[in-house]
C-alpha cells in the first residue's frame, strides 16, 4: 500500500471511530436514534470499502469500491447534518469537524474516481 493509501486508510478508520465516539455522547430520541444507526453504518462502510478497494482483484473493482466510498461519505454527511438539526446534538466543534471530514472524504474519493474517467 502506498503512503497515500495508508494515510487514507487511517483517515477513514479515524472518521468511523470518531463518529462512534461522538454518537455515544448524545441523548437520542426515537428519530435521532435511527439517524445515528444509519450514520454508524455509513461511516463504517467508508472505511470498510476503502480497505476492500486496496485489496481489489482488478482495476474495475478498485474504482467500484472507491465510488461506494464516495457514496457512503456523502451519506454520512447527510446523517450528520440531520442529527445536527435534531435536539439530540448541540452544534459543537466536533460535529462541525465530522461534517467537514465527511465532505473532504467525499471530495477525495470523487477525485480518485475521476481518474478512471481520464484513463478510459
Amino acid at each position: 500500500m502506498t503512503a497515500v493509501g495508508s494515510e487514507l486508510s487511517e483517515r477513514t478508520y479515524w472518521f468511523a471511530r470518531d463518529v462512534r465516539r461522538w454518537i455515544n455522547t448524545l441523548e437520542l430520541s426515537v428519530a435521532s436514534r435511527e439517524d445515528a444507526k444509519q450514520l454508524v453504518r455509513s461511516s463504517g462502510s467508508v472505511a470498510a470499502n476503502y480497505l476492500e478497494a486496496q485489496e481489489g482483484s482488478s482495476r474495475k473493482d478498485f474504482f467500484y469500491r472507491i465510488k461506494v466510498c464516495r457514496k457512503e461519505a456523502r451519506e454520512s454527511q447527510l446523517w450528520l447534518e440531520l442529527l445536527a438539526e435534531s435536539e439530540a446534538a448541540s452544534v459543537s466543534d466536533e460535529l462541525d469537524r465530522l461534517i467537514d471530514e465527511a465532505n473532504q472524504l467525499t471530495r477525495i474519493f470523487s477525485s480518485i474516481a475521476k481518474q478512471q474517467d481520464k484513463d478510459d
